[in-house]
Order: C-alpha cells, then sequence, then structure tokens
C-alpha cells in the first residue's frame, strides 16, 4: 500500500497581531524591524479566547477532507501533533474526532514539538503500509501563545497559533503511479532537551509552563541536522537534489530557511515560506505551508515535495513525497 496525500487544509485564528501591535500589547521592548531582520517574520495570528487545540484541529481537518473529496466515514484514523493539547487526557485527537462527528476508528496525540508533524507521517504512513488504517488525518495544531513568557522577546515575539491538516489515502502501490509519501527519516537526541523546552505543564487550556530557548544553540544544530536528515531521504529513494521540486520547511526562522535552500541548491522561488505572515507554528507549521501551497497551485501533481523540521527533544526529520 501507498499513502497518498489526497487533501490538505489549514486554519488560523482570526485575530492577525503585527510586530508593531504586538510590542505596544505585551510592552515589549522590540521593534518590527528588530524581529524582522533576526526572524523574518512580520505578524502572527493568536487564538480567540476559550479558542483551542482542537477547535483550530477539526477546521483544518474539515478543510483536507473536503479537498479530498472524503467524508468522515473514511476517517479510520486520527494523528494529531501538538505541543499544546487541550488537557492531559483525553487526546487533542479523540477531542477533533468527537467534534467531526465520527465514531469508529481510533485516535492519538504525538508529543515531538516542531517535529511533530513530520514524525505523524511517518507513523501514519507505517499504518497504511501495514493495512491498519486505509484513510488518516494528519494534524498539526498549536495554541503557543498560551504557553508564552510574554515579557521575554526572545521568545514570545517567534510563536503563534494555527492548525494544519493532510488526509492520506490508502492505495495500492501498482495503482499510485509513484506517487504519495516515499519514506520519513526520524531522529532524536535527549541530550539537548534543555536548550529548547516547556519548563512545567502546558496545554492550549492554560498551563504552569513557558517555553525557554537557547536560541543560538538551536541555530547551531538547525541546518546541519535537516540538511543530513534531506539527504539521507534523498539517498533512501535514489534521489538527488536536481529531483527535488520543493521545499515546505518547518517555518521557524527565515535564515534557517534560506540556509536549507542553498544546501539543497533550491531557488528561493521554490521554497514555500510562511514564516512572515504566520510565525512559528510549530507542529502546525508544515501542513499549513503545504495547503497553502496546494490551494494556491505552486505544488503540482507529480512533484516531489521534501518536509523537514527540527525542535525541541532535540528531535528532527525529513519526509519524501510525491503529489
Amino acid at each position: 500500500m501507498r499513502a497518498l496525500i489526497a487533501g490538505t487544509g489549514g486554519y488560523l485564528p482570526a485575530r492577525s497581531v503585527s510586530n508593531d501591535e504586538l510590542a505596544a500589547w505585551k510592552g515589549l521592548d522590540t521593534t518590527d524591524s528588530w524581529i524582522a531582520e533576526r526572524t523574518g517574520i512580520r505578524c502572527r495570528h493568536i487564538a480567540a479566547e476559550g479558542e483551542t487545540a482542537s477547535d483550530l484541529g477539526a477546521r483544518a481537518a474539515l478543510a483536507a477532507l473536503a479537498q479530498a473529496g472524503a467524508g468522515v466515514e473514511e476517517v479510520d484514523a486520527i494523528l494529531v501533533a501538538t505541543s499544546t493539547p487541550d488537557s492531559a487526557f483525553p487526546a487533542t485527537a479523540v477531542r477533533i474526532q468527537g467534534k467531526l462527528g465520527i465514531t469508529r476508528g481510533f485516535g492519538f496525540d504525538l508529543a515531538a514539538a516542531c517535529t511533530g508533524f513530520v514524525y505523524a507521517l511517518g507513523v501514519a504512513d507505517a499504518l497504511i503500509r501495514t493495512g491498519q488504517a486505509r484513510g488518516v488525518l494528519v494534524i498539526g495544531t498549536e495554541v503557543y501563545s498560551r504557553i508564552l513568557d510574554w515579557t521575554d522577546r526572545g521568545t514570545c515575539v517567534l510563536f503563534g497559533d494555527g492548525a494544519g491538516a493532510v488526509f492520506l489515502r490508502g492505495v495500492a502501490a501498482e495503482h499510485a503511479g509513484g506517487r504519495g509519501l516515499l519514506s520519513s527519516h526520524l531522529h532524536a537526541d535527549g541530550r539537548f532537551g534543555d536548550i529548547l523546552h516547556v519548563d512545567g505543564g502546558a496545554g492550549s487550556n492554560g498551563g504552569t509552563g513557558v517555553v525557554r530557548m537557547a536560541g543560538r544553540e538551536v541555530f547551531k544544530h538547525a541546518v546541519t541536522k535537516l540538511a543530513a536528515a534531506v539527504d539521507e531521504a534523498l539517498a533512501a529513494n535514489g534521489l538527488g537534489h536536481a529531483d527535488i521540486g520543493w521545499l515546505v520547511p518547518h517555518q521557524a526562522n527565515l535564515r534557517i530557511i534560506e540556509a536549507m535552500g542553498k544546501k539543497l541548491h533550491l531557488p528561493l522561488e521554490r521554497v514555500v515560506v510562511t514564516v512572515d505572515r504566520h510565525a512559528n507554528t510549530s507542529a502546525a507549521s508544515i501542513p499549513l505551508a503545504l495547503a497553502e501551497a496546494t490551494r494556491d497551485g505552486r505544488i503540482q501533481r507529480g512533484d516531489l515535495v521534501v518536509m523537514e523540521a527540527i525542535g525541541g527533544g532535540l528531535t528532527w526529520g525529513a519526509t519524501l513525497a510525491r503529489f
């Protein structure tokens, strides 16, 4: 069996907050130019009071199902990547299952921070290949505004809220025409867990912990680890940099994104960039960018797409897909 990306969807909270508005709103000693020059971020979306990860995720999932022409009866499994679950339990995936009116199948959450969506794609692909599921919703959804220290300009300006989703449909390999998820390559190294972490409990309904990050240390690991993961994925499939149609990276920092494009010999116009408008939405950033690039027609059938991310753990990985 081969897992085809049959539909994509995204959802952003209604409120968009510019850098200048954020600085005034939170009384931060920062400016639009200070933030934009260092990160490429111009604005981010902030969830409304009471709006949770499952609310955002359900909206993104419905959009993905609609694009795929799929009904909820086709969903066998829901995998949710999130660092800001509605609560410790039940899983946000099960909350979304309930909101979509699905009464069959199974669902669970994955916690791999910003790499969560890539991890979830790998697990969903395995479920389809082994016959455990035929239709899988893979969702990244985050409400990071609830776990930020709004006095720390080094972190609070970086993140935003949002959700993205894909619907994977299993088809026999002989009918896939070479399309679908080719492989995922997942890594972690807990020795570096403290350079990007939440210092307590967290959830999109409130918690006691906030994001702490040693930015320079994370940057030092990012490009080398991401480039190695992408090269690993390409080599596993007998492909090279010249075969890549699109890079859909985790949207953490424009400098990292541009550096990855150069590593892969891709012009910036072949790299999907949303960090300027969405900021870092953690596990939601790749599916949000993917939804934008498929819906505006940039990514076409037959294109080879590379998705890669690095996040707290440290976790990192890459997925190759033929659309």
